[in-house]
């Protein structure tokens, strides 16, 4: 498992420390949204660059609206897009598929070749696929392209953070140990 995490923080073009505060990030919104909701709203927290997305099911607007503001008050949190749906919660069976078809997006990434498959994340709800990452713009049309053409996939919604090849080189090239997280607004 060390291999596998060590081989995807090469190849994410966040810094370790911002890796770290994504995963902090999501863990207090959970954690809040938890304690206030409890089992009355599915919630997928995922946090990209300390850019969060809200997927899942509330029972109503004011629910949505109250979970958009506890991310959005959340420490580090550059922006959240709130893609909550105000539905009865998912079945397994939902849920099962939409992590199926998540598999068959990554699986073409690395079939395609185009890039290196980790620096998309993919999150899918009720057939919507969500692409997040740091991109250059090839790699941006790539992973739409192929997330669009996947069998099972209703819509995709594009929040990919598209940057120059010269800046993705960089990224690429050794930002990764500063565990430095410059805010850029």
């Amino acid at each position: 498992t060390g291999v596998a995490v060590g081989v995807m923080t090469v190849t994410d073009r966040r810094t370790v420390g911002t890796q770290t505060e994504d995963e902090t990030i999501e863990w207090k919104i959970s954690g809040r949204v938890g304690e206030r909701f409890g089992d009355k709203v599915h919630l997928n927290v995922t946090s990209y660059n300390r850019k969060v997305l809200l997927t899942g099911e509330v029972p109503n607007e004011q629910t949505k609206l109250d979970i958009g503001e506890i991310a959005a008050k959340t420490e580090n949190v550059l922006v959240a897009y709130n893609e909550l749906q105000v539905a009865g919660i998912s079945s397994l069976t939902a849920r099962s598929s939409d992590s199926y078809i998540t598999s068959k997006v990554k699986t073409r990434f690395i079939d395609a070749g185009q890039f290196s498959h980790n620096r998309v994340k993919v999150v899918t709800e009720a057939q919507v696929v969500y692409l997040l990452g740091i991109v250059n713009e090839n790699e941006a049309r790539s992973a739409i392209y192929v997330a669009r053409t996947t069998e099972g996939v209703r819509k995709v919604v594009n929040g990919l953070e598209v940057v120059s090849e010269e800046e993705a080189r960089r990224l690429d090239g050794g930002n990764k140990n500063s565990g430095a997280t410059e805010r850029k607004e």
